[in-house]
């Protein structure tokens, strides 16, 4: 995270401990400040106006303001533009999302996903959701000379895609709501750009268990996807089957379906999961 240096006002209490001239103690002050304030929100209070803030932290006004503009523009908290209020933003749910899966996909399901891929001939792979997006964190693709490519690191929309789709669906909705207020662009002709009907969709992968994403990131490619759940019931990561339309016809979906939920059910059991309903 990148930080700006605060100048404290010499009166401070601060000051007096970590003189203003000292630039490596104003930056250390400066992070300090940074994580007392992020502690401040919880799930009793999700947004806090500054004047809040500034008597939780016991610090002036303008240094509250000073940091919250820096952590605004790190992603680390989002300012509610009608109460005016911040609360915390996407990028700590990232980091969030790395502390909660605690687990390598590649190493955890490698020979599982093998096992898929061989069944099916196409390109199988894993996903977490970083932000508002989702990043493939492992990919092995089919033999067809025309196939799926979803590269190690590679990020896409979540909102468009089946692990996207899954990794959302299981998300609190208040998240899920400030994913929306982002806008959903249109990728193809076949992306859902209403925010209503995507909440239909989420419902529906809620109920069954699995996403099908038809030509809505990219055309001429579907992808069937299933959530992988750690020991607390929690979705850390999606496992998902690519190919172009013309071999994953509807017919061949079907087929697919039960290796990819039974490698999914799989590597769950591998993360400690037993068997509990997904929670959100």
């Amino acid at each position: 995270m990148s930080m700006t240096t605060t100048h404290v006002n010499p009166l401070s209490p601060i000051a007096a401990v970590r003189p203003p001239r000292n630039p490596d103690g104003s930056r250390l002050s400066s992070v300090a400040s940074s994580i007392r304030l992020l502690k401040a929100f919880s799930e009793e209070q999700v947004e806090i106006g500054i004047s809040d803030l500034a008597k939780r932290l016991g610090v002036a006004k303008s240094t509250v303001h000073r940091l919250a503009v820096t952590l605004v523009a790190d992603g680390m908290l989002e300012q509610n533009p009608d109460t005016g209020k911040y609360r915390l933003g996407l990028s700590l749910f990232r980091l969030g999302s790395l502390v909660r899966q605690r687990m390598n996909i590649s190493n955890e399901g490698r020979n599982l996903l093998r096992e898929l891929r061989e069944k099916v001939d196409e390109t199988v792979h894993c996903a977490v959701l970083d932000g508002a997006d989702i990043m493939y964190v492992f990919n092995l693709e089919g033999t067809q000379a025309i196939r799926m490519r979803a590269d190690i690191g590679v990020r896409k929309p979540a909102y468009c895609t089946a692990e996207g789709q899954v990794l959302l669906a299981y998300q609190p909705p208040e998240f899920v709501e400030r994913v929306l207020a982002r806008g959903l662009p249109a990728r193809t002709p076949q992306t859902i750009t209403d925010p209503e009907a995507l909440k239909k969709v989420l419902e529906g992968i809620r109920t069954r268990g699995y996403a099908i994403e038809d030509e809505e990131s990219e055309i001429g490619m579907r992808c069937i996807a299933a959530p992988l759940l750690n020991d607390a019931g929690e979705v850390v990561a999606a496992v998902g089957v690519a190919g172009p339309v013309t071999r994953l016809s509807k017919k061949a979906l079907s087929g697919y379906l039960p290796h990819v939920m039974e490698t999914a059910a799989a590597i769950s059991a591998r993360l400690g999961h037993r068997g509990k309903s997904a929670t959100i």
